[in-house]
């Protein structure tokens, strides 16, 4: 094929153009260095490295699994955040879309059919009456626009869109973390409250039977008045826990309802909490933080887009060229408007650049570079809070373990009290006041002890939310986003038309 200069004059510009639109203002994106604990210093002794498993099965209840899975299906912020990266997706989509050129039906040469009469008299001469002045125009064109990415403008805008994008995946799986634990939590309060209701419940049982035999012996006065009044008081204390721990179990279940996107009502049981199994602690150096954590992972994708947004402000100090055409036709009849004669088209290239702008781009980058202070500086803030939150989770654990075997410990202990105390006082060795002393101690002991089993399984699932890991995975293999495709394909796949 035989070519003109002016053609290699053409191509040798393309060429130079697209060398040119390589270059791209602005720092490159690296990880900052973290200064992590060699070890977390309460660690559990029997922790276990544990990987992409359904961890709330480790409870051995299969209602509470149940639950967690029907909330990871349904819960509303799981969906709101699903929906929320695809709000972000799109927001990629419209950014990278500037990297390509733009064709449109041409605005100025609209595909249009018109007809239209002119005026006789509106001209310097008249128009004969013999000559028409009715005619019709039919018209049909397309128009490109290009503005060349020299400067990676365009491309650093895209890389801080992509980044928003995993941020936003990043929070989603914070969600579906957030809430399999609360649901797990939820429902281990929940059997809690069950048992303290029971507790009650027999207490109440139990000094209503005393009550009643005191007021027979009463009437055949083998007791006085001071010790019948005793046991009513014992007797009606029992009886007003049972309502406020009633309504706590009400409130219990509606917070589960919510989490489980239902109305208000009855959360189905399984298992007591006394035949709840204790979960197998997660391990992992505190290094590992920074690859699970989805908090971490999302602050450093904040602070990747920073970053890039800066190259995108820095860019505008430089000269941009764009490229815009117009290609159509124009015919006054129908059947000549693909011809020849009947096309039209243009070309143009043009080139802007800043001369004066007042501190406008200045302020911009200024913007731009501190926006990038900040995301680094929340980045290590979450870094150093997620260490934080593990030690703290470790050491509430523990602590929980420690004062549940004490209070297990203090109700054998008042058990024993309380039985040897009722067998003193029906063989005459002491008065009723050492029993009810007795009893009232144990109650108040078995209580605090079911109110630690919670705060002892509540702790081991805390320890998983603190550690992050790959758990999550197999609760976001649960959650309506599982069934779209993996997000870094989405990503790739972002349409274009």
């Amino acid at each position: 094929m035989h070519r003109t200069k002016a053609d290699v004059r053409c191509a040798a510009i393309v060429c130079a153009v697209f060398f040119v639109s390589a270059c791209t203002i602005g720092p490159n994106y690296q990880r900052p260095p973290i200064e992590s604990p060699a070890a977390y210093r309460f660690a559990e002794p029997a922790a276990q490295a544990i990987a992409d498993v359904e961890w709330w099965e480790g409870f051995g209840d299969p209602v509470l699994s149940d639950l967690v899975r029907e909330t990871l299906r349904n819960n509303l912020d799981v969906r709101i955040a699903a929906a929320r990266v695809d709000v972000f997706l799109g927001s990629l989509a419209a950014t990278r879309s500037a990297l390509f050129p733009q064709v449109a039906i041409a605005p100025g040469l609209p595909i249009q059919a018109a007809r239209q009469r002119g005026s006789r008299i509106a001209t310097p001469q008249k128009i004969p009456a013999d000559v028409t002045v009715e005619y019709a125009t039919y018209q049909a064109g397309l128009s490109a626009s290009w503005e060349i990415d020299l400067w990676g403008k365009v491309r650093r805008q895209t890389e801080a869109a992509i980044a928003d994008v995993f941020a936003n995946e990043e929070a989603r799986r914070g969600v579906v973390l957030s809430v399999a634990a609360a649901t797990a939590a939820g429902y281990i309060a929940l059997r809690d409250l069950d048992r303290q209701l029971e507790i009650a419940q027999e207490t109440a049982r139990s000094r209503g039977d005393s009550l009643e035999l005191f007021q027979k012996r009463f009437s055949g006065g083998v007791v006085s008045q001071l010790e019948l009044s005793q046991v009513t008081s014992e007797f009606e204390s029992a009886l007003s826990t049972i309502p406020g721990i009633e309504a706590q179990i009400a409130q219990q279940e509606n917070a589960l309802a919510l989490l489980l996107a239902r109305n208000p009502g009855r959360i189905a049981r399984g298992k007591s909490i006394d035949a709840l199994k204790p979960i197998v602690i997660p391990a992992g150096l505190p290094s590992e933080l920074l690859e699970r954590r989805p908090d971490i992972r999302q602050a450093e994708q904040q602070l990747i887009s920073a970053n890039a947004q800066i190259g995108a402000a820095k860019s505008l100090y430089f000269p941009s060229i764009s490229l815009t055409g117009v290609f159509g036709a124009v015919s006054t009849a129908l059947g000549d408007l693909f011809t020849g004669p009947a096309r039209t088209w243009s070309f143009a290239a043009g080139l802007t650049a800043p001369i004066f702008n007042a501190g406008l781009i200045a302020g911009q980058v200024q913007q731009a570079e501190a926006g990038q202070r900040i995301a680094l500086a929340n980045y290590s803030k979450a870094v150093q809070a997620a260490f934080a939150d593990v030690e703290n989770a470790l050491i509430a654990a523990s602590s929980a373990r420690a004062t549940q075997a004490a209070l297990q410990r203090t109700v054998a202990a008042l058990s024993d009290y309380a039985r040897l105390a009722r067998l003193r006082y029906d063989n005459g060795y002491t008065s009723y006041i050492e029993v009810l002393d007795a009893e009232r101690s144990l109650f108040e002991a078995q209580l605090s002890y079911a109110q630690s089993q919670n705060a002892s399984l509540a702790g081991q699932i805390a320890i998983y939310k603190a550690m992050g890991g790959g758990w999550i995975d197999a609760a976001d293999r649960l959650t309506p986003a599982n069934a779209a495709a993996p997000l870094g394909k989405r990503v790739a796949d972002q349409p274009m038309f």
